[in-house]
């Protein structure tokens, strides 16, 4: 019924091009690689991805688009390739040995300290808070009266979600410090370096060193004392993300450096990821109207009023499909690599030791040989209908899976869902920002939709 119903809200015309990246549309040498990847690595990313499913880049750099290759290099013979080493220099210094960058069985031992934090059973907890920031959100959009940065708002949501879940617990700071941190540390570790890019040795030095290390040093503090303040006072019943975390902590007993670390890592990938799908989201819905209005009256349906609950979420099909084809369109990690450390060979082409693999996500999830209405949205794409592995990783694939998928997808739903009940959102005569790509892909600017309050 919902996979009919989606087909039928086909727009009738055309709603005009979506936002897209201006990708690169002639050959990028290694040292123009690294000087335009610093500002937007979407400038350095040939095209040609889009249309091929396999380009040979600069020097020792491979671009894979090809589903089968995707699934082999991630899931099966690449499934142990490290991330690449630029990932390495570009993070590294903030989120130290968080699960995120480990390898080996240190990376095993917190994949199995942490993977039960993000499992279904405790997503009714977490969702609980979801729909209280829910609410906010969808109250701020209602009393906004016309042009809303969409963007901005979803921001301070996802950060709200993160001060209530991770950092919760310390009277002594306030939710505004908390956000605020978390921000300046986005902002510092979102900066890349040209000789991070180009591959240097660690000793070189960087024109980073000379950014102030601060915002690192003030989260990590605040991090430790919330956690240490937390286990001072153990509530029986775990509440929200950092009781799970503590239990994992204490039950396995991890060092509190490591926990900080993760803790960051947590923050760091999972704050502008979830913030910049609702907004890009909100943007694809005042696009369509129709699929706006046939998800709303879903949403009424599921839970016409209060606080969406976890298990209202499988009664929206259609908005689950909308924010897995918002995560194709604008999928916000768009871009990861992994270095070849051994000589493999995949369908004729030939990986040597040392080779960079790069996985330019946004490309595969456009890619005109993979995709019909490649560049379109299309709210049936995903109802009722399967894709080969390695086509669609909004969150990766293989043993590195996003571990947060879950968490992610439930918190975007609840958020959408809280403020179509109350808003209905269409375009307004600003201009829409362009593509962005460092740590995560952001707009480049504002989304300005206009918000107009429902009943």
């Amino acid at each position: 019924m919902a996979a009919e119903l989606a087909q039928e809200l086909r727009p009738a015309t055309d709603p005009g091009p979506l936002v897209q990246a201006d990708l690169a549309t002639e050959d990028v040498g290694l040292v123009d690689f690294a000087k335009k990847a610093g500002k937007n690595i979407f400038s350095v990313i040939p095209d040609a991805t889009r249309t091929q499913t396999y380009l040979k880049g600069p020097a020792n750099m491979h671009y894979v688009c090809d589903p089968e290759m995707v699934t082999d290099l991630l899931a099966g013979v690449g499934r142990r390739f490290p991330k690449s080493q630029f990932t390495h220099n570009v993070i590294g210094p903030a989120v130290g040995n968080g699960m995120i960058l480990s390898e080996g069985q240190k990376w095993k031992d917190q994949r199995h300290r942490y993977a039960p934090l993000f499992a279904a059973r405790n997503l009714p907890v977490l969702t609980a808070h979801f729909a209280q920031t829910g609410e906010e959100l969808g109250t701020f959009f209602a009393n906004a009266g016309g042009k809303v940065d969409v963007a901005d708002a979803a921001q301070e949501a996802t950060l709200t979600n993160i001060s209530r879940v991770m950092f919760s617990g310390n009277e002594a700071v306030s939710k505004q410090e908390v956000r605020n941190a978390m921000r300046s540390f986005t902002d510092y570790i979102s900066y890349m370096s040209l000789f991070d890019l180009m591959g240097l040795p660690k000793w070189v030095p960087r024109k980073k060193w000379l950014k102030s290390k601060e915002p690192i040093r003030a989260l990590r503090k605040l991090a430790r004392d919330v956690i240490e303040t937390r286990q001072a006072k153990r509530r029986e019943v775990a509440e929200d993300f950092l009781d799970l975390l503590i239990e994992a902590l204490e039950s396995d007993r991890e060092d509190i450096d490591t926990t900080v670390d993760n803790l960051l890592t947590f923050v760091a990938a999972g704050y502008e990821t979830s913030a910049n799908t609702i907004a890009w989201g909100l943007y694809l819905l005042a696009m369509h109207p129709d699929a706006q209005a046939a998800i709303r009256q879903e949403v009424l349906k599921a839970c016409p009023s209060g606080p969406i609950a976890y298990e209202d979420l499988p009664k929206m099909p259609l908005l689950q499909a909308h924010v897995k084809e918002t995560l194709r369109l604008y999928p916000a990690g768009a871009l990861f690599a992994r270095d070849a450390t051994e000589e493999t060979t995949i369908k004729d082409v030939t990986f040597k030791k040392g080779d960079v693999i790069m996985f330019p996500v946004y490309s595969l999830h456009r890619n005109e040989k993979l995709w019909e209405d490649a560049q379109a949205y299309r709210l049936d794409r995903f109802l009722n209908q399967t894709y080969p592995r390695g086509q669609y990783i909004p969150f990766g694939d293989g043993p590195r899976i996003c571990i947060g998928a879950q968490y992610a997808e439930a918190e975007i739903m609840v958020l959408l869902a809280s403020v179509l009940r109350r808003v209905v959102f269409t375009m307004s005569d600003a201009p829409m920002p362009g593509l962005n790509l460092t740590f995560t892909m952001r707009p480049g600017g504002p989304i300005l939709l206009n918000a107009i309050a429902q009943g």
